[in-house]
This record gives structure tokens, C-alpha cells and sequence, in this order.
């Protein structure tokens, strides 16, 4: 288990601008749902999005956290997201 508060602070150690959305999906701090804004995403794939974010969890990866379910978004895609001109949930 680790604390929503120790997973924010990990992130944002790491995505200093980041717009962060975090929810604990199961009440137990072991299974999380993220949305994460911040232009260290651009010019990434998404999975080099998601690498990043990882390693910004480290060791709680593959211990605290058991599930962890992530969505990332450079600032651009999220303004065109949140204004609904995209297909993808903004969610």
C-alpha cells in the first residue's frame, strides 16, 4: 500500500507541471487510476509517456502499486480533448 499523497508526490517530483488527477479505485491504496497534463509528454509516444511516469514511481511499481491505470496528455492534446474535438474519454 502506499498513501494517494506519496503518489502525488512522486509524480509531481517529476512532472513539476503537471495537471494531476488521481484516484484510488479501490479504497485499499494499491489500485490506482491517474490522468496526468505536462509537457514533458511532448514529442513521446504514449509509451514512452507511460515509461516516464513508471520510472517516476520506481520501486512502489512493482511492490505498493498494483494496478495502476494511466492516462497521459501533453497540454495540447488535453485542451483539444477537453473542448470534446477528440474521440479519446477524457477520463
Amino acid at each position: 500500500m502506499i498513501e494517494p499523497a506519496e503518489v502525488e508526490r512522486l509524480l509531481k517530483a517529476r512532472f513539476a507541471d503537471a495537471e494531476l488527477e488521481l484516484i484510488d479505485l479501490t479504497g485499499t491504496q494499491d489500485h490506482y487510476q491517474a490522468r496526468i497534463v505536462s509537457s514533458a509528454f511532448n514529442g513521446k509516444s504514449l509509451i514512452e509517456q507511460h515509461q516516464l511516469v513508471y520510472g517516476a514511481l520506481g520501486a512502489a511499481m512493482g511492490s505498493a502499486i498494483h494496478a495502476f491505470a494511466l492516462k497521459t496528455y501533453t497540454p495540447e492534446a488535453w485542451a483539444k480533448i477537453s473542448r470534446g474535438s477528440d474521440g479519446r474519454s477524457p477520463t
